[in-house]
């Protein structure tokens, strides 16, 4: 199963408050906020969210292909990501402008407030998907994550006058999205990422009903933190899947995008929903361990004994002849 994971490439710019941020906002004064937080720590980090999405499915042993654009100064971050299992051959290198930026800061809370600059991620809208499956010999599903709009819409409507199926999972541009637009990413999606909050946007800013929104897809998909994940199907009981216990938390950064490496390998390698969701989980837990979205290890042999203390043995079993991640 090929898949073409589309969206943004960026350098991570993370920083951490020792304090909490809602200790900082005054509600009385919301409408004239300027603050200045000052940081104990600044960590620059590979990122991206479909960097992110391709680097954990090629350490899962699960090659993708990664769709986006980047500046001049990728030649390393794509030698990092070709060395992880990433095919980096469709990404466009513009010749005016750096690679995506995204500057985070976290709180004691892992509460986190954000910007990012686009830069090379506004020409991803000229990018074709046509010339990426006739390379590859054809695409079985297409990732459509957080890009720039014009490119996520042209996306959409390219998968579906070509019949390839695509997954939804706009995240961070949400909220910046017309509903007219939201529609039309949606509309017809084989499967449709969301957290929670998103979620529920995702109704107020279409104008649909959650059991509308299930109408229009395929399979809607919504992690809820440390609750775990939630799966939805029209005319079916919702499928519940707990989070995997974490030893200690590091960082929230990119932890979205390992689930959903996981969930995808899982799904490329034929396993079901349950299984898929277990995956995901497995790796989000060791993003979420570890200082940065590109940061973690996967080993066969760990990732195993993780699901299986979590799920249990017939999880790892049917993972198992599936895995084949480059540490042993």
């Amino acid at each position: 199963m090929r898949i073409a994971v589309t969206g943004s490439i960026a350098t991570d710019h993370l920083m951490t408050f020792p304090g909490r941020f809602s200790d900082q906002l005054l509600p009385d004064q919301l409408d004239r906020v300027s603050l200045s937080f000052l940081v104990d720590e600044l960590e620059i980090r590979r990122g991206g969210v479909a960097a992110n999405i391709c680097f954990g499915m090629g350490s899962l042993g699960k090659e993708s292909i990664l769709v986006g654009s980047v500046g001049d100064d990728f030649a390393d971050y794509r030698s990092w990501l070709d060395r992880h299992g990433v095919d980096t051959a469709s990404v466009h290198v513009s010749e005016l402008h750096h690679t995506a930026r995204f500057l985070c800061t976290t709180d004691q809370d892992q509460n986190q407030i954000a910007s990012f600059y686009t830069g090379a991620m506004s020409e991803a809208r000229s990018i074709e998907l046509g010339p990426v499956a006739e390379r590859v010999g054809g695409l079985d599903l297409v990732l459509i994550s957080a890009n720039d709009p014009e490119a996520m819409l042209r996306h959409t409507d390219e998968c579906r006058s070509r019949g390839i199926p695509f997954a939804a999972d706009p995240s961070q541009q949400l909220a910046r999205m017309e509903g007219a637009d939201v529609r039309r990413l949606l509309d017809g999606a084989a499967y449709l990422f969301s957290n929670e909050y998103e979620k529920a946007l995702f109704e107020e800013k279409t104008g649909w009903s959650g059991e509308e929104v299930l109408s229009r897809v395929g399979i809607r998909v919504t992690t809820l933190g440390a609750k775990g994940v939630v799966i939805d199907r029209q005319g079916e009981e919702g499928l519940h899947v707990p989070c995997v216990p974490v030893e200690k938390v590091v960082d929230p950064t990119g932890v979205g995008d390992a689930f959903r490496s996981g969930f995808l390998s899982a799904t490329a390698w034929g396993l079901p929903l349950e299984r898929a969701a277990q995956v995901g989980s497995t790796v989000a837990a060791h993003a979420l361990e570890a200082a940065g979205p590109q940061e973690y290890t996967l080993s066969r042999r760990a990732f195993l004994d993780r699901l299986a203390t979590a799920y249990g043995a017939g999880a790892a079993a049917d993972v198992e002849p599936h895995l084949a991640c480059p540490n042993p």
